[in-house]
């Protein structure tokens, strides 16, 4: 009888050890494998960037392919995110500065046009705003927190991106001469 326990002992701590070992194993490999999103092309520098078509808050289509051969700077918020806000004023200046040889792009993710057009206007800015109301744009571009700017070279690869506020010491104005 205690030689039988024994045994059990020794086959059970024979298989609890097996175990850990098999999820030491499938740990190690999983941190080494590319997770899902990477397989499936995760928003990096030197990837591409997807191409989208959507209205902006003046009525016109605009499409990314459009842009091609041009820096693109995407900038995505909503009225309703405090650091969105902060950094319009930055973003709009930049973009004004650099408005000859770079197109920004202002994408409101989930508001409704009507509420885009309330913002600008009491913000006292002017420039068309694309809407992405439903969340395709910002899903394409794996967006999971606002705001997040974006900037794509001349041949539409993410040059430079950021997920987060931009500030007075992020080199904005160097990612845009780099993407040249």
């Amino acid at each position: 009888m205690r030689k039988h326990k024994r045994h059990m002992r020794r086959m059970i701590t024979i298989l609890i050890g097996t175990v850990a070992v098999l999820a030491g194993v499938w740990a190690v490999f999983q941190g080494i494998s590319p997770s899902q999103t990477q397989r499936v092309g995760s928003i990096e520098a030197g990837a591409t960037a997807p191409d989208f078509m959507a209205p902006n808050s003046v009525g016109d289509q605009v499409s990314l392919s459009d842009y091609r051969g041009k820096v693109v700077m995407i900038n995505f918020w909503a009225s309703w995110c405090t650091p969105c806000v902060r950094e319009m004023p930055l973003l709009h200046q930049t973009a004004e500065m650099h408005q000859e040889d770079v197109e920004t792009l202002f994408v409101n993710v989930g508001e409704s046009k009507g509420t885009i057009q309330e913002f600008m206007n009491e913000q006292q800015f002017d420039f068309p705003v694309i809407v992405d109301v439903t969340g395709k744009i910002s899903t394409m571009y794996r967006i999971t927190g606002l705001p997040a700017t974006m900037v794509i070279d001349r041949e539409g690869k993410f040059s430079h991106i950021l997920h987060g506020e931009l500030t007075n010491d992020t080199p904005l104005a160097q990612w845009l001469e780099d993407a040249k």
